[in-house]
């Protein structure tokens, strides 16, 4: 499992991944989840990715020869974000179309999502949640993040502080926040922590990390964080007991 997201706000982008795909008793691997397929000074394209390793690294091998190769379709060719989350679509089909019957013989799940951002001449920043299925869905003003994988546990940071008028380094501290609060929750997701922020309209990359769960700005926000939440929870306003509200019958009946 892993756990990735992507934001777009009015300044620009922030996507973020781990990068554990195992964890056990005796057994933990990372693997890199985060990918830059960006031409600096003419379009900027991230893609992370989440579920079924082999097929998500096929993809991304397929994403990267298309590129190499100089195909008539490829990242570096495709004029829109719409149609590149269409054709990273395409290219999940196509793998798993080809190893389907192979993985299904032996009950091996073969679902994965990709995260794609960035920006492309004459469009504005966007980020797309492609399915494994192929089709995709768009980050938007009303709901300005998209997750995959162990999405439950970072979620409630992102609903209570992003909003689309949010500046870029409040929403980098809060994809910080949201991942590392997954990783206290779900051994399934782990470090090293990859993130990149872009401003909008630069067409370059120049603000990216990688975090270890020891580094010490992300040990330092923990316990910030961890601080913050008990102090404003011993000063929230006691619970107003035996009271009933007007709108709804108590039933303290054991029926």
């Amino acid at each position: 499992m892993t756990y990735c997201l992507g934001i777009s706000v009015k300044e620009g982008l922030v996507l973020a991944a781990d990068s554990r795909t195992n964890a056990g008793v005796d057994y933990i691997s990372s693997y890199q989840k985060l990918f830059d397929f960006s031409l600096p000074g003419e379009r900027v394209l991230v893609a992370c990715t989440s579920g079924n390793l082999s097929v998500t690294q096929a993809v991304v091998h397929e994403l990267g020869q298309d590129i190499k190769m100089g195909a008539s379709e490829s990242l570096h060719s495709i004029s829109t974000m719409y149609a590149v989350a269409r054709y990273i679509g395409q290219k999940i089909r196509n793998i798993q179309k080809e190893d389907r019957t192979w993985l299904d013989q032996d009950g091996i799940k073969f679902q994965c999502n990709f995260l794609v951002g960035g920006q492309l001449p004459g469009e504005p920043p966007e980020v797309y949640l492609i399915y494994s299925q192929g089709n995709c869905i768009q980050a938007t003003p009303e709901t300005p993040f998209l997750q995959i994988g162990e999405t439950k546990y970072g979620k409630p940071i992102l609903d209570r502080t992003i909003t689309y008028d949010s500046s870029l380094d409040a929403i980098a501290k809060c994809a910080l926040l949201s991942i590392d609060s997954t990783m206290r929750s779900n051994i399934s997701v782990g470090p090293p922590i990859n993130m990149v922020l872009y401003e909008a309209d630069s067409y370059e990359i120049r603000h990216r990390v990688q975090l270890q769960s020891s580094d010490p700005y992300l040990a330092k926000i923990r316990k910030y964080w961890e601080s913050t939440l008990r102090e404003a929870t011993q000063n929230m306003p006691e619970p107003e007991w035996n009271r009933v509200s007007i709108d709804a019958e108590p039933d303290f009946s054991l029926e």
